[in-house]
């Protein structure tokens, strides 16, 4: 996948987003009324996996781009797999994230995810940069 294909879908994701939740977020009568904090609701159960698919991609690509010291398990499986991690959790992360904040109904603190789905998207991008440039540099290498 080259470099431009990935910020294009990237940035794709994140104007589509934006753009779907504004005019949710204009009309102040449609403001639902905030939910509990124990609540879980559909928008807060996706963000949260979609927080955690991108953080496993960003923790994978960060292990790639390290450089191990010792063999172990963990070094050899970064090595192989931490790139290719990164660069299907990221954009998975950048979607899910996306669709959630573009199906919220309310603003930040009404329980609908959305302050979870832009951690996810913020999460998705920094996994698909790690990823991409773990692989860039495997392949320079070799």
């Amino acid at each position: 996948m080259s470099v431009r294909s990935v910020l294009a879908v990237s940035a794709a994701v994140l104007i589509g987003g934006f753009a779907f939740a504004a005019p949710a977020a204009a009309d102040p009568s449609a403001q639902p009324v905030a939910a509990s904090v124990f609540t879980v609701s559909v928008g807060r159960a996706g963000a949260f996996l979609s927080a955690l698919a991108g953080l496993l991609g960003a923790v994978g690509g960060g292990l790639a781009l390290a450089r191990p010291t010792r063999q172990g398990h963990i070094g050899t499986w970064a090595r192989r797999n931490g790139a290719a991690t990164a660069l299907v959790a990221g954009p998975v992360a950048l979607t899910v994230g996306g669709t959630v904040a573009a199906t919220a109904d309310g603003g930040l603190g009404t329980g609908n995810g959305l302050g979870g789905a832009y951690v996810a998207m913020l999460l998705g991008l920094i996994s698909v940069t790690l990823g991409w440039q773990a692989r860039s540099r495997t392949r320079r290498t070799r």
